[in-house]
């Protein structure tokens, strides 16, 4: 049961990054003014749902994995909480300073996203260490 619950927390911080990845490259994307990096983002996450969805022994090895609260657990992480702080943080930044200086919203968003991010993983990493540590006091 722990291998279980170890892979779906692999895929689902492995589909975190992924969806990071798309985000970072929206905001290279803007900056550079070049559509790019978005469309090579947009190219990997293609290939890589794909190869999970055409690939049977991959199709039927990610069904077997209860995924849908890690899943569910990533996307707070990486959505819901980011989003919701950027907007709270834009308006304080807008209200305190101005429109003169304000970073763009989705590079704030992203910098939220990511400490998320790595929030969940860490989360998933402290888990870990203590499962492993009960598992030998047995």
């Amino acid at each position: 049961m722990q291998n279980v619950r170890r892979y779906a927390d692999i895929i689902a911080s492995l589909e975190g990054l992924m969806w990071l990845s798309l985000a970072w490259s929206i905001s290279l994307s803007v900056h550079m003014g070049s559509t790019e990096p978005t469309l090579a983002s947009l190219l990997v996450i293609g290939a890589l749902v794909v190869i999970c969805w055409a690939h049977r022994p991959l199709r039927y090895l990610l069904g077997r994995y209860h995924i849908r609260k890690r899943r569910t657990d990533m996307w707070i992480h990486t959505l819901a909480l980011p989003l919701l702080l950027a907007m709270f943080f834009h308006i304080m930044i807008e209200a305190l300073l101005g429109s003169a200086w304000l970073p763009p919203k989705m590079l704030l968003f992203n910098i939220l996203a990511s400490a998320g991010w790595a929030t969940y993983v860490m989360t998933l990493l402290i888990k870990f260490i203590i499962h492993g540590f009960k598992a030998r006091t047995k």
